[in-house]
């Protein structure tokens, strides 16, 4: 089929043509895309070279109910579902600004879901609503030194003294970390070495004791403020105690859970960006007398990303509507994690690489992108942690002679179906 060069690219098709959604979650999605439009996109670079996102902005987000999007009306919360948290980590990827996606994500929801899972009534009360809101910012704190995937190797500690826990420790890497105001921290509290008798902490900025011991300079996502902390003899109420005591390993396993599905569907919504502005760029720019759209290997390449991140999208809200409904998706978020992070990457590459030298230019919008993708593969367990634990997973939940062993059959399309898809994409 030949291809049809007088077409022009605006995005990739539309999502809202899936059966997943209903008008509730178009309306977010499209909150979304105009406050990315008129709030950030016009100032993300100077966030970038400021180090942070400024507090105000949080705080509209927090009055548009965007940073509350799974919580109790009872705090302020829109009591939505999982597709909606999907639809906010899906818009803040495509917004090209990795610092200030990461930011808002890991308040909403890889920090936060820790007082919101195991918060007593009384913590509940106290932090939530100003979480919600924005006026208070949230950060976790389990990452350490020495001790990254391997949470069961973490070395801070926590002892009852009196009326009072006292935390000893450093942690590392810990996104917000510079400028945020409560920290659920996570310490050991049983017995010395490898073992999974943690427990989380609630810990406020400014409590004696604790300090943010250096901001950690990046090469990316530089509107993300990240930090090293120090727990010295710090002091706090024995109430500060975040759940179950020694219950703490299990809690944080249970909120991965949710947050490689949150990251599979930021690093989704960046590669089908990446695509997009690529495509605009390959259309217009000439090389040897012509567009490079009209390179077949050109055409092809972005045909065949394109249709991956569309098999991803489709992994993505179909994982999120069965969390939703209460399934069982342990193997189904490893999955998402393992194969976005993997193909976002590739993607980034190879649309560096078609930009050019205009692509490490800081204007160009792929620049930011390609600076931070590899970042999304740190968060909630590295891309091999999470094969290893796809063995387990396939292990127990395919036969012999499932789909995983029938590797000889693997598709191979051919020359024509690329150029359809690539036609396709030109496809207002």
């Amino acid at each position: 089929m030949p291809h049809n060069p007088g077409l022009i690219p605006t995005r990739l098709r539309s999502v809202n043509t899936t059966p997943y959604f209903t008008a509730e979650h178009e309306m977010l999605r499209e909150t979304l895309r105009r406050f990315i439009t008129e709030r950030v996109l016009p100032n993300g670079d100077a966030w970038e070279e400021q180090g942070f996102v400024p507090r105000e902005i949080l705080r509209e987000m927090g009055a548009l109910g965007l940073l509350g999007i799974r919580y109790s009306a009872e705090y302020g919360g829109s009591e939505l579902d999982t597709l909606s948290t999907v639809i906010l980590a899906e818009e803040l990827g495509r917004s090209t600004y990795g610092g200030f996606a990461i930011t808002v994500l890991v308040h909403t929801d890889m920090a936060s879901p820790h007082l919101n899972n195991a918060g007593s009534p009384a913590q509940l009360e106290r932090y939530m609503p100003s979480l919600i809101s924005g006026e208070k910012v949230a950060a976790v704190a389990m990452t350490e030194p020495d001790a990254g995937s391997d949470l069961a190797s973490m070395r801070s500690t926590a002892r009852r003294d009196g009326d009072a826990w006292v935390l000893n420790g450093a942690k590392m890497y810990i996104t917000n970390g510079v400028h945020a105001d409560v920290y659920f921290v996570a310490a050991k509290t049983g017995e010395p070495g490898r073992n999974h008798q943690v427990s989380m902490f609630i810990v406020e900025k400014d409590t004696p004791g604790f300090r943010v011991a250096r901001p950690l300079k990046k090469h990316g996502w530089l509107s993300s403020d990240t930090a090293e902390l120090s727990f010295e003899d710090c002091r706090i109420p024995l109430g500060n105690l975040l759940g179950e005591e020694n219950k703490g390993f299990y809690a944080l396993m249970r909120n991965l859970q949710n947050e490689r599905i949150v990251l599979g569907a930021q690093a989704m919504g960046e590669a089908a960006r990446a695509i997009e502005l690529t495509l605009e760029w390959v259309t217009q720019r000439k090389a040897f007398g012509n567009t490079l759209w009209n390179q077949q290997s050109i055409r092809h390449r972005l045909a065949m990303l394109s249709a991956r991140v569309e098999a991803v999208r489709a992994l993505v809200y179909n994982t999120a509507w069965r969390d939703a409904q209460g399934h069982t998706v342990v193997k189904e978020v490893s999955m998402i994690k393992a194969l976005a992070g993997e193909l976002v990457n590739e993607v980034m590459y190879d649309c560096v690489q078609f930009h050019g030298g205009f692509a490490h230019i800081a204007e160009a919008a792929v620049e930011l992108h390609a600076v931070v993708h590899h970042l999304v593969d740190q968060f909630a367990g590295q891309r091999l942690d999470h094969r290893h634990l796809l063995d387990h997973g396939v292990a127990l939940g395919v036969a012999p002679g499932g789909v995983v062993d029938q590797r000889a059959h693997r598709f191979h399309a051919g020359a024509q179906h690329r150029q359809a898809v690539a036609d396709a994409l030109l496809v207002p």
